[in-house]
């Protein structure tokens, strides 16, 4: 029982630092454009530069 007394404020803790971590990364645009990150990484090479294969 004794465990509780240590695990309900460790948890506390766990959860106010994501919260702080959720906030932080929405004011500073984190989440502003969620496609480009999903489209960039299957068109990363820029159509107009040519790999010359040697």
């Amino acid at each position: 029982m004794e465990i509780v007394f240590v695990l309900v404020p460790v948890s506390l803790v766990i959860v106010a630092g994501a919260l702080y971590a959720f906030v932080w990364s929405v004011r500073n645009n984190q989440y502003e454009d969620l496609e480009k990150e999903g489209q960039r990484i299957l068109f990363d090479e820029d159509p107009n530069e040519r790999r010359t294969e040697s």
